[in-house]
């Protein structure tokens, strides 16, 4: 039956729900409106700092979460505190959550909703609207590789739409035939942008047949029609994996956030959503179909009031985190402790280091069942540097997966994938592009662990480094761009037998790892490379030369221009010191050799200004001063992109400009 009301515009059809299931419905999005409720009494009263509203859009909250089986993930925004409350999560939790208290997710580290938990199933948002979409992808491909009948609910606003993760996301589980609910909000507003500035579209609904595959549109203030569609769908998508597009429409009742008001909206919208309040309007249709009385409903509302109470007390009574800033620093990575294993091996074969890193993701994969590899073509076709070839024929395609031209989106679902149990390896075709994933690294990633305790369990291939004619966009030594962010591990290494000894340790290590492969370098050395699997464990340099006149500093290609000039200049007694990693650093092994020698030279391939040089040579000077016979010297490359033509290239390059330098300090 099909039931409106005077009071009611809402269309709703009960059709074969049972009581129960419309009573379960009515708690779940009641709850949320008095805790809004009381948030915007605590806020006016100065007991809170922020609040974002969800106040006339919780029926989405409520259906999605509740037509979901809980041991599948939602990844919700700012404002679905439906999803946390339908799924159980105790409100004391929740409370020292917004308050930035101990006992919420992140420890006072995040706000709001910008968690995750893996005992409810979630998985918050940060504040970039959109990269959310790519780690609902991975663990949608998490559980299709496990052959878990699972489907996986992304939430995402008709502003954050526009955003090109959107199209990323919603293109690559296309492709991949992943079981991902593409929830759109459409509330007619980005923050004060309304909708006719952010998109041309009608519906957002249309926009699914540009990618092949379903788009539905429903009433998003009816919290029982969102429920059916949402269960019917997963029960569907469960036997048959897809990704759909389901647009809701509804109405932000109050601001983007409580202080931007309202005065951008049109007075007379309020009057008609009003009329459509998916609380009031459901609870009218219960009462009308006898489901419930004004009793029930008079002691639900005192059960969630002293509920909220007694949540708000304990949130209240709790102290502010303690100041510790070595538990700070400790929580920033995941603890692994990984042995050094590179001379118990046994037989060695000569490998060139394209070899060595090929070697050492076979080996990987071979160890790790749950390994997967992604990246642009690097299944037939085995990568464009062929470091791949033949993987597809001894792991399959599920494990070695060719990814649409979508960067972000598969730098999250490498997240996603870490977040259900996987491994991911991401591969740059070459390290210039990864600008295109930069949110998902340096937010997702590199944050996530000290934010709440996920580790993200990826590492990300960089084909790097000039000396190769190839230009301004395929390049560039980007590694600084990442030396500067927290919860980051970087691999550098300038030997095939640390190529693979660090790139199977990046496997055993369950944190983000980027690792640069020098493009230069591939094919143009050769080393005796142990055969079997074996580690070498980050932080730690190698030292290739020992002298005593002078230090040298230096990582990648860096190290082979160095000994090349000590080679030609047998007068310079000189520390050589590879530093293999870049985070962790081996400071010590910088220390210790610029404390024996009184001078030191800092060498990189990347631009001089910003490099990591600085940083390093900063590094000497504070804890080296007084041993120092010389000024900390560093050189770099030239200020300027990479030039493609071969004689501006070796120009743009450092190895002239350090090789004059470097017998300017032995000489000082």
């Amino acid at each position: 039956m099909i039931m409106i009301t005077a009071e009611s515009p809402v269309k709703f059809d009960r059709r074969k729900q049972k009581d129960d299931t419309l009573l379960a419905l009515y708690k779940n999005i009641l709850k949320p409106r008095m805790i809004e409720e009381k948030m915007l009494l605590l806020l006016r009263q100065g007991k809170i700092a922020k609040w974002f509203s969800g106040i006339g859009q919780e029926a989405i909250s409520v259906g999605v979460a509740t037509a979901l089986n809980t041991d599948e993930y939602i990844l919700p925004m700012h404002r679905n505190l439906g999803v946390f409350t339908t799924r159980e999560i105790p409100l004391n939790r929740l409370f020292s959550q917004f308050q930035g208290k101990p006992g919420g997710f992140t420890q006072g580290r995040d706000r709001s909703f910008h968690f995750g938990t893996q005992e409810y199933k979630i998985v918050g948002m940060i504040s970039h609207l959109g990269p959310q979409m790519g780690v609902a992808d991975g663990i949608a491909l998490a559980n299709k590789l496990k052959q878990e009948k699972k489907v996986t609910v992304v939430f995402s606003g008709d502003g954050g739409a526009s955003e090109g993760d959107f199209h990323e996301s919603i293109n690559t589980a296309a492709v991949w035939d992943l079981p991902v609910i593409f929830v759109i909000e459409n509330n007619g507003y980005g923050l004060s942008t309304p909708s006719n500035e952010q998109f041309r579209c009608k519906s957002f609904a249309d926009k699914a047949i540009g990618y092949g595959i379903e788009g539905i549109t429903v009433d998003g203030n009816n919290v029982l029609k969102v429920y059916e569609t949402v269960k019917n769908l997963a029960e569907s998508m469960r036997e048959n994996p897809r990704p759909v597009l389901l647009e809701c429409v509804t109405f932000r009742m109050r601001g983007h956030e409580e202080a931007s008001g309202t005065k951008y909206v049109p007075k007379e919208l309020f009057e008609i959503w009003g009329k459509k309040d998916p609380v009031n309007t459901f609870e009218r249709f219960l009462l009308d179909e006898g489901v419930l009385t004004e009793d029930m409903i008079e002691a639900i509302r005192a059960q969630n009031k002293k509920d909220i109470d007694a949540g708000l007390e304990i949130a209240f009574a709790e102290t502010s985190p303690a100041i510790d800033t070595e538990k700070e620093l400790r929580e920033l990575f995941k603890p692994v402790h990984i042995e050094d294993t590179s001379a118990s091996v046994g037989a060695k074969t000569s490998k060139r280091l394209i070899d060595a890193v090929s070697d050492g993701l076979r080996l990987a994969m071979r160890k790790h069942q749950n390994l997967v590899l992604m990246g642009q073509d690097i299944a037939d076709y085995g990568g464009v540097f062929k470091i791949t070839e033949g993987f597809v024929e001894e792991f399959g395609k599920a494990r070695v997966r060719n990814t649409p031209l979508c960067e972000s989106a598969i730098l999250g679902a490498g997240f996603g994938l870490s977040i259900n149990g996987h491994k991911a390896m991401v591969e740059m075709q070459f390290a210039d592009f990864v600008s295109e994933g930069m949110t998902q690294i340096v937010n997702n990633l590199a944050k996530s662990h000290y934010r709440w305790g996920q580790n993200a369990d990826v590492v990300v291939r960089m084909p790097t480094g000039a000396a190769v004619a190839a230009g301004p966009f395929h390049s560039q030594s980007n590694e600084a761009w990442f030396f500067h962010t927290p919860g980051l591990k970087i691999a550098y290494p300038a030997f095939p037998s640390d190529a693979k000894g660090l790139l199977l340790s990046a496997f055993e290590d369950p944190n983000p790892v980027m690792f640069f492969e020098h493009k230069a370098l591939y094919r143009s050395i050769s080393e005796d490379v142990p055969d079997e699997y074996y580690t070498i464990p980050f932080g730690k340099a190698r030292l290739v030369r020992e002298g005593s006149d002078l230090t040298i500093v230096t990582y990648g290609l860096g190290v082979h221009w160095a000994m090349e000039i000590l080679d030609e200049n047998p007068s310079i007694s000189a520390d050589l010191i590879d530093l293999r990693t870049l985070a962790p650093l081996d400071v010590e092994a910088i220390i210790n050799s610029v404390q024996k020698t009184g001078k030191a030279f800092v060498l990189h391939e990347d631009t001089l200004t910003g490099g990591i040089g600085g940083e390093l040579s900063a590094l000497i000077t504070e804890h080296c001063f007084e041993y120092l016979d010389a000024p900390v010297m560093r050189e770099g490359s030239l200020d300027t992109p990479v030039p493609m033509n071969a004689d501006l290239e070796i120009n743009f390059l450092p190895k002239d400009r350090f090789r004059k330098k470097l017998l300017a300090l032995h000489a000082y």
